[in-house]
């Protein structure tokens, strides 16, 4: 049976990918594979917020991990804007995307890790076939909603939760 997993470990080892692209890229591809990190964050972090987080607090109701990863996004979040209205020419750009690489590195390993936000979910015996669709719906609909050329921006009651996270 797949479960929500799946898509978001195949998601995790395509940025990685993209990461590690990024370091040996020149001149106009860096900002290319920048861009593409930045986006397929944003609908990941906007999937996980909205579907996977607060099914995961209710469910297995471990805040720690609920709010460490949070906090976590918040912070990738925030770089991500900062490499979106960089230039790949600033001096600071390769730095900026080099960090965002090792701080994803880091929630991936605490998502991915036994005893992790993954691992605690199939112990709460979340439906995870369920939340494996809902998790997909929502990521065709961003994805198609930013080949439109629109913003991934979460809902209004997301947007508030977010602010309050970056501001604690």
């Amino acid at each position: 049976m797949l479960d929500f997993t799946g898509d978001l470990l195949a998601d995790h080892r395509q940025v990685e990918q993209w990461f590690k692209q990024f370091e040996s890229a020149h001149g106009q591809r860096k900002g290319t594979l920048a861009r593409q990190i930045c986006q397929a964050l944003r609908v990941h972090t906007t999937i996980e917020e909205e579907i996977f987080y607060p099914a995961f607090l209710e469910q297995a109701q471990d805040e720690d991990l609920h709010h460490e990863a949070e906090v976590e996004h918040a912070g990738a979040k925030n770089l991500i804007a900062q490499i979106e209205n960089g230039d790949p020419e600033d001096e600071y750009f390769d730095a900026k995307v080099s960090v965002l690489s090792e701080m994803i590195k880091h929630h991936v390993r605490e998502e991915e890790q036994p005893g992790g936000m993954f691992a605690e979910a199939k112990k709460a015996k979340m439906n995870l076939k369920a939340l494996g669709e809902e998790l997909q719906a929502r990521k065709k609909e961003l994805e198609q909603s930013s080949k439109e050329g629109k913003e991934i921006a979460p809902s209004g009651a997301r947007r508030a939760l977010d602010s309050a996270v970056l501001t604690a």
